[in-house]
């Protein structure tokens, strides 16, 4: 008996899985994508880095400075999970013009109290209208997450399995450009124009890019979802999708550890650095040492991450350790400067480490609920430290060091300065760093993790594990089941 032929035009499963595997066409694709990214961030790093330098300079307070950058990754770990899902349910393309919608819709109202207020209401950290202005600020550069989730996917969909880990090195060189230029010319801009001219900036260079976007293709069959998922905006498959990979969630709880040192720094660094330069120098000290970035991701562009990632992101955490034990411990710039361009040059190789992990052992219709869930729990942990270190600096350590028996005590090791109780800070968190890596070498996750990553395939998207809806859909936005950030970010 004879099978019956297909009608005619019409494409088998496999057919049509070969058309949308990646390929030359599709890479191009992604470079495109990562230069809109560029942009995107450029705008969003840009506000938000001028707020940090605006309300630090006129506070002078270290407690300001660290409820807003611990607000930021309370914000990311809330919404992590969300974003993820959102990532999973909708097409990439739609996912990043939401989230650029959002972040200028908050730029422009931020800009809209700035034209209402005095700037002298503004600055006031003991009123209300500071922390709204700050908190729609806030709002739009959460928001960004979003498309950072949806980049980290658009990796596994338009890039060929062999080229992954170079691909994320090329993400975080990316990055590093973005840094380098949003962190100069956000010192330039509150030195030289104030606040209310570099939000009219921002809310420019926003509009830039969504319009860019628009005409940036993504190559997109349909929402691939698990066979058999309900629709709906469902987080339920989140947990299971991480824990039948063996050493997965060891992993997240590594990084969530990572970010809970992370956020001594992201609350430390800028008054320390503000302590040593000026605004407008220190902005131009970051573009210069966010070459590091560059160097970092041109590296993992160059030579890949090697055959073992785990190992790799292990290692490159000893060096970060090492390093803030280090960069701080005399109150010399050039110190400084070296050591923030060594550490910016580590993290695009941790960053890439991780999202190659994910890329690797997750299939794809779930990372983006993966990367959501570790975005979360890994960004939970920062706020809590930056919230804690704020009042210890400013109200423990930092008098403890200007006091003689401060400096009795650790002055053989930090020397003198005025910032010495943020350095004694550095110290004492690196080296809890340090030992807890040391200690991961050694576990059981380390090598359940770094054995599913040799185990796993390279591509993980089959057809056999995916359904797809065509591209003419009537309802783009349909849902996608099953369990699915930017590991991220924020400070690693």
């Amino acid at each position: 008996m004879s099978l019956p032929s297909p009608a005619p035009g019409a494409q088998t499963a496999a057919e049509e899985a070969a058309q949308h595997r990646p390929d030359a066409r599709t890479l191009r694709a992604f470079y495109q994508v990562l230069v809109n990214t560029a942009l995107a961030n450029v705008t969003s790093s840009y506000l938000w880095w001028a707020l940090t330098f605006w309300v630090y300079l006129e506070t002078r307070s270290v407690l300001a400075t660290a409820i807003i950058g611990g607000s930021y990754m309370l914000l990311v770990a809330v919404l992590g999970v969300v974003f993820g899902a959102l990532v999973d349910r909708m097409k990439k393309k739609a996912v990043m013009l939401l989230s650029s919608t959002v972040t200028l819709t908050a730029y422009l109202l931020a800009g809209a109290l700035y034209l209402a207020f005095p700037e002298s209401t503004l600055v006031d950290w003991g009123g209300p209208w500071f922390w709204v202005f700050a908190g729609v600020i806030l709002i739009g550069g959460v928001v960004e997450n979003l498309r950072n989730i949806a980049l980290s996917t658009t990796v596994t969909l338009l890039v060929p399995a062999d080229r992954r880990d170079k691909a994320n090195g090329l993400v975080g060189a990316v990055h590093g450009i973005a840094f380098m230029v949003t962190s100069v010319f956000s010192g330039l801009s509150i030195g030289l124009l104030g606040m209310g001219w570099t939000a009219a900036i921002a809310i420019a260079a926003t509009a830039i890019a969504l319009v860019h976007l628009i005409f940036v293709p993504i190559p997109e069959r349909g929402i691939a979802h698990v066979e058999g998922a309900p629709t709906g905006l469902n987080l339920r498959g989140v947990i299971p999708a991480v824990m039948v990979v063996p050493g997965l969630l060891a992993l997240i709880l590594f990084a969530t550890f990572n970010n809970l040192v992370g956020g001594v720094f992201m609350a430390l660094m800028d008054p320390y650095g503000l302590t040593l330069f000026s605004v407008e120098i220190w902005g131009i000290v970051l573009g210069v040492t966010s070459f590091g970035f560059i160097i970092g991701g041109g590296l993992v562009a160059r030579f890949g991450l090697g055959k073992n990632p785990v190992r790799t992101l292990l290692l490159v955490n000893v060096g970060i350790a090492l390093l803030g034990m280090t960069f701080a411990i005399r109150e010399v710039w050039w110190l400084y400067g070296l050591g923030i361009l060594v550490f910016m040059a580590l993290m695009p190789i941790a960053e890439a480490s991780e999202q190659t992990i994910v890329q690797r052992v997750v299939p794809f219709e779930k990372q983006g609920r993966v990367f959501g869930f570790a975005a979360s729990v890994e960004s939970a942990a920062a706020p809590i430290s930056a919230f804690l270190i704020g009042p210890i600096a400013e109200f423990g350590l930092i008098p403890f060091m200007e006091s003689a028996s401060g400096k009795q005590a650790f002055g053989w090791l930090l020397g003198e300065g005025e910032a010495r109780g943020m350095a004694l800070a550095f110290v004492g968190a690196s080296l809890l760093l340090l030992l807890v890596v040391l200690l991961a070498f050694v576990s059981k996750p380390y090598r359940e993790l770094s054995a599913a990553y040799a185990a796993a395939p390279p591509s993980l998207h089959t057809d056999d594990e995916t359904d797809a809806e065509p591209e003419a859909a009537s309802e783009p936005m349909d849902a996608i089941g099953g369990a699915g950030e930017d590991l991220r970010s924020s400070v690693r």
